[in-house]
């Protein structure tokens, strides 16, 4: 789940220890291997909903582990599913039906052992659009040179320039007004990790750091709106959109990502 503002950010910068580190990552683990099941099992015809009860299904079999989004300032399910002009924060339904050709984004956090992984990830249902498959493939490979730049010594500018380089360079945008974050202890930490930037930009990266990094693209125009619902973000214009993120540590020897089903 992305930051919005500086709405729940902490005024400090919680430095991890490596045991920490690991054990955000146990929580990750969960995340990561939840995604990959969900992802397998989404076909048309099932709901949104289908999806939140599956998620709560299987989160019932881990003791400690808990969905880090069910209540979190309200929000009224476990899992936010974005389909197509739907940018995140989309409220799993009985009434939204998933079709042939959707592009489904899933953003997914645990809550294990007091700490917390997020991460989220976008695709297409069958059957498959060239033209859609490059946006997504665009989206990811933000993600990939952002964490590429979560170094010590760099500033979170370097992240946030390297995401919008890689998305403007292939004709899309980023969308500014929502960004990524710290995450530990709480689900929202300070920095905010921004997609778009100067190197120049934010506080210095250093050990211990764990960010939230997830690009939020549009096909269309960057410009965002929110629905009644006052959760689920839409592009202004329709098109569509994709959102791709990791929960990654900052260590001595590079970035660790700690959302992955494997080391």
């Amino acid at each position: 789940m992305n930051n919005e503002g500086d709405k729940g950010q902490l005024t400090m910068i919680a430095l991890k220890s490596g045991s920490e580190i690991e054990r955000i990552k146990k929580s990750g683990f969960v995340v990561a291997d939840l995604l990959e099941g969900i992802q397998k099992r989404i076909e048309p015809g099932m709901t949104t909903e289908d999806i939140d009860v599956f998620i709560n299904e299987i989160l019932s079999g881990h003791d400690s582990a808990k969905p880090a989004f069910l209540g979190y300032r309200g929000f009224p399910k476990s899992i936010c599913i974005s389909l197509n002009d739907e940018v995140v924060h989309g409220i799993p339904s009985v009434h939204r039906k998933i079709e042939p050709g959707d592009v489904v984004s899933l953003d997914f956090g645990v809550y294990m052992g007091g700490y917390y992984g997020d991460a989220a990830v976008s695709f297409q249902v069958p059957p498959m659009n060239s033209e859609v498959t490059g946006f997504l493939r665009v989206c990811r490979d933000a993600l990939e040179v952002g964490i590429e730049q979560t170094r010590v010594g760099n500033r979170v500018g370097h992240i946030s320039s390297a995401i919008q380089e890689k998305v403007e360079s292939n004709g899309f945008n980023v969308v500014r007004s929502l960004v990524g974050h710290g995450v530990g202890k709480n689900l929202h930490e300070e920095p905010q990790v921004p997609n778009h930037g100067s190197p120049a930009d934010g506080v210095l990266l250093q050990e211990g750091m764990v960010l939230a990094i997830e690009p939020m693209i549009n096909m269309g125009s960057a410009d965002i709106k929110t629905l009644d619902d006052e959760w689920t973000v839409v592009t202004a214009d329709g098109s569509l959109s994709a959102h791709f993120e990791h929960t990654v540590a900052v260590r001595k020897d590079g970035p660790q990502v700690l959302t992955a089903n494997k080391d």
